[in-house]
């Protein structure tokens, strides 16, 4: 078994993380973030995108509607789901990762949208998305501003 004193600077051997199966929504979820990522990063067209990601063999086994709907929507309005979390940071919403910003405006689009989708869920599945690509304290600052956009969007549900 190797210890840390055998490991050499670039000779590290990758961990994989065995993971039980994912549901298609949170597939979906996961795919949406990533394309969103690509979206801010090269400014394509969405089409663009969706066609990339299918010809890499990224969109089996999801909801596809769901990735469609959360890429074209977020990308569109990104804005202003921007704006609607911008005055709880302490920062510039464009001194955020990248990466979360994507899982915040999904998460922001589905609290302001997709009413039939408990609040509770909404922030689970992005903390988890934080958890899984954000950074390594970032699902705590992803939690933390979903519930207070949550309790502005939602107040009559968390209030139940």
């Amino acid at each position: 078994m190797k210890t840390l004193k055998d490991i050499k600077p670039g000779q590290g051997e990758e961990i994989i993380e065995s993971e039980g199966q994912v549901t298609p929504r949170t597939q979906a979820r996961r795919v949406a973030m990533q394309a969103l990522y690509v979206w801010e990063m090269t400014n394509n067209d969405v089409n663009v995108i969706i066609k990339n990601f299918s010809e890499d063999g990224l969109l089996l086994d999801m909801d596809f509607d769901l990735f469609k709907e959360l890429l074209t929507n977020v990308s569109s309005d990104a804005t202003d789901l921007d704006a609607l979390y911008a005055d709880l940071l302490d920062r510039s919403v464009h001194m955020i990762d990248p990466v979360e910003r994507a899982i915040m405006r999904i998460g922001v689009y589905e609290l302001k949208s997709k009413q039939e989708i408990p609040y509770k869920v909404v922030i689970n599945e992005s903390v988890e998305l934080a958890k899984r690509f954000g950074a390594e304290e970032g699902h705590k600052f992803v939690n933390g501003i979903l519930d207070k956009v949550a309790k502005q969007l939602r107040p009559l549900e968390l209030n139940a």
